[in-house]
């Protein structure tokens, strides 16, 4: 499709290197700064879906954006920038090798643990006698490793990362700290709009002058899961589904399809009509967790818009 972001080819002035990950793009400039592109890419069950969604890569990027911009008093972060709707300009960073995630209620993952009569998540234990989507006493950190392209992320233990040196003990309580702060930022920032900010995931890098701090997307509908807290207590005592706002109406149509990203499984036809659906419901996530209107870049020729913000930026800088 002409008018969405599948791959780019940039050749920025200074560039270094290019990596490609499920949905962003990142440009290294001269080892200095990151030029990190959100595609219009979608990717369910860690595979990539053969068509794109218009105005996904700018909802994400404008989410994580606002997002880094509402929390950046409690943690740092990497953004220098956002020159243009699907682009976020920042300090390069060398990522720590784990997805700080956070839970504040017994959902998706953890759910199904929990259901296989799993009582501990990444050393953290969980009470028993809870159902599926009741809130946890406290929230609970249960990281995953970040594994290289083609990896699956493994739940992993604080005590593991530390003993075999992912992340050095004084730099993990600092993840910690940050990672529970920002929860309960993020937590404060969902009841505004009328949401539950269920559970959501963080990365962290460090600059290099040594600071920690905050990097890739926060609190998007890619990496966060939120319900609607109105009602959730009515259908939480008749054990009925939550009402959510996160990618797992796609994930829902797609294993209603016959598709988990299973050996041998064929994706199912996204046609056109299923393309704006989805899309549209991306600016609904959008609208409802910023509480603003959702307005559509200009998708006349989004490459060389991208290409002209950027190096207006960098010619500036």
């Amino acid at each position: 499709m002409s008018n969405t972001i599948n791959n780019t080819a940039f050749n920025f002035p200074n560039q270094k290197s290019v990596y490609k990950g499920k949905v962003r793009e990142v440009y290294n400039i001269n080892d200095e700064i990151l030029v990190m592109i959100a595609s219009d890419r979608l990717s369910a069950f860690d595979v990539i879906m053969p068509k794109q969604i218009p105005y996904k890569g700018q909802i994400l990027n404008q989410i994580a954006s606002k997002m880094m911009e509402a929390t950046k008093d409690i943690v740092p972060n990497w953004i220098i920038a956002v020159p243009d709707p699907n682009v976020a300009v920042g300090h390069l960073c060398k990522p720590f090798k784990v997805e700080m995630v956070i839970r504040g209620y017994l959902s998706g993952h953890a759910a199904r643990e929990y259901k296989l009569g799993k009582r501990l998540l990444c050393g953290v234990p969980m009470p028993e006698g809870m159902k599926e989507n009741d809130k946890f006493p406290e929230p609970i950190i249960t990281p995953s490793t970040k594994e290289d392209k083609g990896l699956h992320d493994v739940d992993i233990s604080k005590e593991d990362i530390i003993a075999k040196g992912i992340v050095l003990k004084e730099d993990y309580e600092v993840l910690e700290k940050y990672t529970r702060a920002l929860f309960e930022r993020g937590t404060e920032i969902a009841a505004k709009q009328g949401l539950i900010l269920v559970d959501t995931k963080y990365e962290f890098g460090k600059t290099k002058e040594g600071k920690i701090v905050l990097i890739d997307e926060i609190h998007t509908p890619d990496s966060s899961r939120y319900f609607y807290a109105d009602g959730y207590e009515v259908r939480q005592s008749r054990g009925e589904a939550q009402k959510q706002l996160s990618k797992e109406f796609v994930r829902q149509w797609l294993i209603a399809n016959g598709f988990q990203g299973l050996e041998g499984q064929q994706i199912p036809e996204m046609t056109e009509e299923k393309i704006t659906e989805i899309s549209n419901r991306y600016i609904e996530l959008y609208e409802n967790i910023t509480g603003e209107k959702f307005i559509k870049a200009d998708l006349t020729n989004i490459i060389q818009r991208i290409e002209n913000n950027v190096l207006t930026f960098l010619n500036q800088n």
